[in-house]
């Protein structure tokens, strides 16, 4: 992908307004505490970018005259952010709720529950053509007091869709250790889901990439492992371009528990749909959460990393499943 990049350097757009330093992990300094995380960057058309600070309990946006102000907090401590056809804010709270905010302000409750329990912590949400909507509820801090289990009292680390009738499915219980970032491939061929098992010794690293059919119902049989990130710091969020490349943010710059570093650093990895490992774009920030494509032409990558907004211009379309924008 020759001329991939345009822009030699990532801009660091926004900080999440820290109260503090955060320490990095070298040499034995130790983090001593965490006053911002931020995660789920959602480009609108208008040139807001959104971005959650999790940590602190809020939403944020970097508006277009490059300012960076508070969106809405208390935020059921978002995590993956998605804007929608009509511009409406999906947000995946770690909290168990999936909502979904109109560009007057207005929030409705898209999913709360599923067979009478409530999620356990959601992560990440995606669309496809039609609209249906796709999240990821991994176990997480496990807030719920009575979180998803199966019928043997496991713990279930879901995938579930959201039709447009409001009728919720799950589609996946315990096919992956930690289901965390989604997204869904053009003309809904796949469903991509990331496998990031930070907290055990051997625990999944891995993108999966998924069948899906017309009805947007996963095909199990379909599974198809695209990347393993080993022992280092696995996938978390991605996006996909035109092409149908998938854009994954992973990797660690300092050595973590359970984390070398030793192969995989901190930043962004291009990914074909069969698997093969085309670009590599850099980030000098523990730890890379999210991206998205945003801008005038769908060129810039917004990325998440530590405390802070990053962008960078690429030579690549972003792909979205609306035909068209609201002006």
């Amino acid at each position: 992908m020759t001329g991939f990049l345009r822009s030699a350097t990532l801009a660091c757009l926004a900080l999440a307004q820290l109260d503090a330093v955060v320490l990095a992990h070298d040499n034995g300094l130790r983090q001593e505490s965490v006053v911002a995380f931020v995660e789920g960057p959602a480009w609108r058309p208008d040139g807001v970018v959104f971005f959650t600070d999790i940590p602190n309990d809020r939403i944020m946006r970097r508006n277009p005259d490059g300012s960076t102000t508070v969106h809405r907090s208390p935020a059921g401590h978002a995590n993956g952010l998605y804007v929608d056809g009509q511009d409406r804010l999906l947000i995946a709270e770690d909290e168990g709720r999936l909502v979904r905010e109109s560009p007057d302000g207005t929030i409705e409750v898209l999913a709360d529950e599923y067979d009478g329990r409530p999620f356990n912590s959601l992560n990440d949400v995606a669309v496809d053509t039609k609209g249906r909507i796709y999240f990821t509820d991994p176990r997480g801090k496990n807030r719920s007091a009575a979180p998803q289990r199966d019928a043997q009292g496991e713990v279930i680390d879901g995938v579930y869709r959201v039709d447009a009738s409001g009728a919720i499915t799950r589609l996946l219980t315990h096919e992956l250790d930690q289901p965390n970032g989604i997204a869904v491939a053009p003309n809904d061929q796949y469903l991509y889901i990331t496998d990031n098992d930070g907290q055990t010794e051997g625990g999944a690293r891995k993108l999966w990439r998924f069948d899906l059919t017309e009805t947007g119902d996963v095909v199990i049989s379909s599974k198809k492992l695209l990347f393993d990130w080993g022992q280092d710091r696995g996938p978390d969020g991605m996006t996909l371009d035109t092409e149908g490349h998938v854009y994954v943010a992973a990797g660690f710059n300092h050595p973590k528990r359970f984390k070398s570093s030793l192969v995989y650093k901190a930043g962004i990895y291009v990914i074909t749909p069969e698997g093969k490992l085309l670009n590599f774009i850099a980030v000098p920030m523990d730890t890379v959460s999210n991206v998205t494509f945003g801008g005038e032409h769908l060129n810039t990558l917004y990325i998440t990393a530590g405390h802070s907004l990053w962008s960078i211009d690429i030579a690549a379309t972003g792909y979205r499943p609306f035909s068209e924008y609201k002006e």
